[in-house]
C-alpha cells in the first residue's frame, strides 16, 4: 500500500536564501526603480490613460525575474516527495454480523428506533476493522444471508443501507440466524471466528433450535457475542390495528436474556444488554476492543525528486521576462522612429 505522506527538502538549508526576495523586493520599488528602468522613452502605447494588458504586463518584467530566483532557490533545496511503502501483515478475524429486523426493531426506545441505532452502529463497527473480514446475516422468522465474509467495506455500508423492518416472515428465530451465520464462517480458515448476534425479542419461530446452534459454533470453533437490545419495561412499539395500519402504543419490552447468556457463554463469548443508544456503541467498543487483530506494518520510504518542476519554471518565467523585454523594446523602437 502507497500514499503520498509529505513533502521534504533534501537541503533544507538553502531555502534560507528565500530570505533575499523581500529585500530585493523593497530595493526595486525604492533604490533600484532607476537601475531596472528598461527604456526611459515615451510612448504613447504604455500611457496608464490607455486601458491596455501592455501596462501592467510592463510594469510586471522586473518581479518575474524574483519569481525565477525564488523558483531556482527552491529547485537547489531538493523538493521531494515523501512516498510511504507499508507491508502488512494482517492475522484477521472472520466476523458474521447476525441483525435482528422483525417490526419490533422499530420501537421508539432508541434513537430514532432500535433498528435505524442498530445499524449506524454496526456501520461504524465495520469502518473500524480495517483488515478483518466482515459478512452480514438478517433475520425475523426466517433468516438471510446478505454478504459472505469480505473486505469491501462500502459493499457491506450499502447493504446495511437497504435494511428494512418487516422484508422477512414476521418472527424472530434465533436458532435460524445463527444457523446461518455459522454456516457462512464454517469452512473459514481464520483463526478467530467470531458472531455478533443482535437481537430484541423471544425465539418464537424457525425450525432450528437455539441450544442446537450452540453445538454447531463450538465444533467450528465460533465465538458467539449476544446482544439483547430493548429498555427495561415497556416501550412505543409498532402494532397494526384492525383496519391493518401501523400504530404505536407502550408494549411491554420481552427479552429471553437466559438464551443469550447461555449461547454466549457456552461459546466463550460475552452476553450484553443495551437499553439505550450510548450502551449499544459503548458494547460495540468493548467487543472491538477484545477482538483485536493482529497486524505487522512495515513502513520503508522512498522519494520522488521534485525540483524539475520548479527548475522548468524558473525557466519558463525568467523566459518570459526576456521576451518581454525584447518585445517591448521593440514596440519602443518603432514608437521612436515615427518622430
Amino acid at each position: 500500500m502507497t500514499n503520498i505522506q509529505y513533502i521534504e527538502f533534501e537541503h533544507p538549508w538553502l531555502l534560507s536564501g528565500l530570505v533575499l526576495l523581500p529585500l530585493l523586493y523593497w530595493w526595486i520599488n525604492t533604490q533600484g526603480k532607476s537601475f531596472l528602468s528598461f527604456f526611459p522613452l515615451s510612448t504613447t502605447d504604455l500611457d496608464p490613460s490607455v486601458k491596455s494588458w501592455k501596462l501592467p504586463l510592463y510594469k510586471a518584467l522586473p518581479y518575474m525575474k524574483l519569481i525565477s530566483l525564488g523558483l531556482f532557490i527552491i529547485a537547489l533545496s531538493g523538493p521531494r516527495l515523501t512516498l510511504k511503502e507499508e507491508s502488512v501483515k494482517a492475522e484477521g478475524i472472520d466476523i458474521i454480523l447476525a441483525l435482528d429486523v422483525s417490526p419490533s426493531m422499530l420501537a421508539l426506545d432508541f434513537e430514532p428506533d432500535r433498528l435505524e441505532a442498530s445499524k449506524k452502529l454496526a456501520k461504524e463497527f465495520i469502518s473500524n476493522r480495517k483488515y478483518d473480514r466482515i459478512g452480514l446475516v438478517i433475520f425475523s422468522g426466517e433468516a438471510f444471508t446478505l454478504s459472505p465474509v469480505t473486505t469491501d467495506r462500502q459493499l457491506l455500508t450499502n447493504y446495511i443501507d437497504q435494511i428494512k423492518a418487516g422484508i422477512l416472515k414476521d418472527g424472530t428465530a434465533l436458532g435460524n440466524g445463527l444457523a446461518s451465520a455459522i454456516n457462512r464462517l464454517k469452512e473459514s480458515e481464520a483463526k478467530s471466528k467470531v458472531i455478533i448476534l443482535l437481537t430484541d425479542g423471544v425465539n418464537n419461530s424457525g425450525y432450528v433450535d437455539p441450544l442446537l446452534s450452540i453445538d454447531m459454533a463450538k465444533e467450528f470453533g465460533i465465538k458467539i457475542y449476544t446482544i439483547g437490545v430493548g429498555t427495561n419495561g415497556f416501550a412505543e412499539s409498532p402494532v397494526s390495528n384492525i383496519f391493518g395500519k401501523i400504530i404505536y402504543q407502550k408494549m411491554e419490552v420481552t427479552l429471553d436474556e437466559e438464551l443469550l447468556k447461555k449461547i454466549a457463554e457456552s461459546t466463550k463469548g460475552y452476553y450484553y444488554r443495551a437499553t439505550d443508544n450510548n450502551e449499544l456503541r459503548k458494547i460495540y467498543a468493548e467487543i472491538d476492543k477484545l477482538e483485536k487483530t493482529k497486524v505487522e506494518i512495515s513502513v520503508f520510504n522512498r522519494y520522488s525528486e521534485e525540483f524539475r518542476i520548479f527548475i522548468s519554471c524558473c525557466f519558463i518565467d525568467f523566459a518570459n521576462s526576456f521576451f518581454g523585454r525584447k518585445y517591448f523594446f521593440a514596440i519602443f523602437t518603432l514608437k521612436n522612429k515615427k518622430f
